[in-house]
């Protein structure tokens, strides 16, 4: 999803009835299909949360979706994303309790340039540095961290992204960056 061709518009709140699963041009199953009263939603699921929905969730059962929408530019079409799904309704067999089915917090993502002008400056350091501080913090399952190639900085090297948001950084200390991501 180019994030230049879509503008954040607002969260989301979307209670009914789980239809089924729908899939994209490639037939990757992607999408809840959330039927209510005034029609039927297609709501991306993040990727590391679908298998976990294909085993719990079936048809009519009643889920509460939570999540962002987003508006396309071009098109004029909103795109919704979940971020939390509630289970309303529980099988008797199922032992799953309700508010416990998922809740998934967006993950930020930091791109480390590992090019050696990065490396030569202190990269390996910072990324060693940066991985133990977001353990002791307790925030490493919300950051995942990507080593890349150059980020086209060199001067101002060890150079990361912080994403979502695109914002670059140069040559921060490691309890800098955990700071940034504990407030996003």
């Amino acid at each position: 999803m180019d994030n230049f061709n879509y503008k954040l518009v607002s969260e989301f709140r979307i209670e009914g009835q789980f239809l089924g699963f729908a899939s994209d041009e490639f037939g990757k199953l992607k999408y809840l299909r959330v039927a209510i009263e005034t029609g039927e939603f297609h709501i991306k699921v993040p990727k590391e949360s679908r298998a976990f929905f294909m085993r719990i969730l079936r048809p009519s059962d009643q889920i509460l979706v939570i999540g962002t929408k987003k508006l396309d530019k071009h098109t004029g079409q909103f795109k919704l994303k979940a971020e939390q799904v509630n289970k309303l309704t529980l099988d008797s067999q199922e032992m799953i309790p309700q508010q416990q089915v998922l809740h998934t917090r967006p993950k930020a993502k930091i791109l480390m340039c590992q090019k050696s002008g990065c490396i030569k400056r202190g990269g390996k350091r910072l990324c060693q540095e940066l991985e133990a501080t977001l353990c002791d913090r307790g925030l490493q399952d919300r950051v995942k961290i990507e080593r890349t190639g150059c980020l086209k900085r060199c001067s101002q090297a060890p150079n990361l992204v912080l994403m979502p948001g695109k914002t670059r950084l140069s040559g921060m200390h490691p309890e800098a960056i955990a700071t940034l991501i504990e407030n996003l």
